[in-house]
């Protein structure tokens, strides 16, 4: 069966995000990689070699897509562009599903190069559940929406009722639910916020709908004074990793974990150091359970 062929391929256990400067040590490796994130935005509209190294990859590993544009709570329409290169990718690579933030990203058209946060209101949660719903329907696949790192929060519209300002996770469990989508629980954007905004990370995890948890990311971060910086610059910290072990505990399975390294990005053999302590955690978290993939019998990346 060829991948246009499929309809879909599930993942399974611990990935790395795919990025060009590793793709083609990567497309090589002889170490455990269960998939690959791809950012459609930083490959699609490319031939030549970035197509051939994306290829050689997907061909490879099982694949998901995580952007950047969706613009999700914007108020501009959707980007149609986005949404057919997603639905191409998706359906080329039998990905089960692709993914982005709940947040806004561009004003009046125009990018504004950050995922900015979006007001905890309901009249946000109908806003945009409506294009939830028109964008899953336009790429066919389930779509997954990601907490993002605020450092500031959005004011809601004026003339909102108190009743209807929610804080973060009210908002997240009922803009999922409005939508109809899943979750991509990001670990590090929980702690990053943890700290900036003053709360116990561990009581977000408690109430997060993990029945719609399909993926999470692990990340690093910088401190900058004193505040964290959502950076994706690795290595991942032990309080990160401390609240990584107690999600897989409170979903009581191995949700497949991503690794993201985006700036200062290492040789392909560090980023998968960290994915080999993702396996590691994830074992002492689990002791007693099912934790390695369906795919454990072939951990080495090799074509599935």
């Amino acid at each position: 069966m060829t991948h246009s062929q499929a309809s879909s391929r599930d993942i399974f256990g611990i990935g790395i995000g795919l990025r060009r400067v590793f793709a083609e040590e990567l497309s090589a490796t002889k170490r455990r990689v269960d998939f690959v994130e791809v950012m459609p935005e930083n490959w699609v509209c490319f031939g030549g070699r970035p197509k051939r190294l994306l290829k050689a990859c997907l061909d490879r590993f099982p694949a998901v897509t995580h952007s950047v544009s969706l613009n999700i709570g914007g108020l501009e329409p959707l980007d149609l562009r986005l949404l057919d290169a997603t639905a191409a990718l998706c359906q080329d690579y039998a990905v089960p599903f692709w993914s982005d933030h709940v947040c806004y990203s561009s004003v009046q058209g125009q990018p504004v190069s950050d995922l900015l946060p979006l007001p905890f209101t309901r009249s946000v949660i109908e806003h945009a559940a409506a294009r939830i719903q028109q964008a899953q329907a336009h790429v066919g696949r389930p779509l997954l929406l990601e907490n993002a790192t605020f450092y500031a929060h959005m004011p809601p519209p004026e003339g909102t009722p108190p009743a209807d300002v929610l804080d973060e996770a009210t908002f997240l469990c009922a803009l999922l639910e409005a939508g109809d989508c899943g979750m991509l629980l990001d670990v590090n954007n929980v702690y990053v916020n943890s700290v900036n905004h003053g709360f116990d990370p561990r009581a977000f995890i408690d109430r997060m709908p993990f029945h719609r948890v399909r993926q999470l990311h692990l990340a690093g971060h910088t401190r900058e004074d004193d505040v964290l910086i959502d950076t994706h610059i690795g290595p991942i910290i032990d309080p990160v990793w401390d609240l990584y072990a107690y999600t897989l505990k409170r979903a009581g399975r191995l949700i497949p974990t991503l690794i993201e390294w985006d700036q200062d990005i290492p040789p392909v053999d560090q980023v998968l150091d960290e994915v080999d302590r993702a396996y590691a955690v994830a074992e002492r978290a689990l002791a007693g359970s099912a934790v390695p993939s369906a795919r454990s019998a072939d951990r080495t990346g090799g074509k599935r």
